[in-house]
């Protein structure tokens, strides 16, 4: 039998983290829409992890560009020509802010990881654990991304 698909019930709260982070941090709006998973060449993935009673991942899936652009909005400095620190920094502390808003509404006793941020062309990321994902599609005026989140199941 197909374990039930339990962080379905977590979409709205995170399509909701997601445009309150991007409005509020970054003076963007986003919303999520239909389509499938966003794939380009020079790509970022920003992830933090949660651990204890709930243990799971969530995941920024943005291009190299989309990153900077977000970058210089977060930090406010002139549009980086390159994938830099300041760049790294910036999309784990996104992806940080997106996890630390979601953490109340997950199962109690949860606490999250530092971030960790892959950046190429050619990268495969998975969360270890007999995982269920659940991704949502954003749109904005820097282009689509996409936010995913996993629930690390118990074996």
């Amino acid at each position: 039998m197909q374990p039930v698909f339990e962080i379905e019930c977590y979409r709205a709260d995170l399509s909701s983290i997601v445009a309150d982070v991007f409005r509020t941090m970054l003076d963007m709006e986003v919303e999520p829409r239909a389509g499938g998973q966003p794939h380009s060449a020079g790509s970022v993935t920003a992830t933090i992890h949660f651990v204890g009673e709930w243990k799971g991942a969530v995941l920024l899936q943005i291009t190299s560009q989309q990153a900077c652009t977000l970058a210089a909005r977060l930090i406010r400095v002139r549009l980086p020509a390159e994938f830099d620190d300041d760049v790294r920094d910036a999309m784990g502390e996104l992806a940080n802010m997106i996890a630390g808003n979601l953490k109340p509404v997950l199962p109690p006793g949860v606490a999250l990881s530092m971030p960790s941020v892959i950046e190429g062309s050619d990268y495969a990321v998975r969360i270890c654990g007999g995982n269920l994902a659940k991704s949502v599609r954003f749109s904005s005026v820097a282009g689509d991304f996409l936010v995913t989140l996993v629930e690390m199941l118990e074996k």
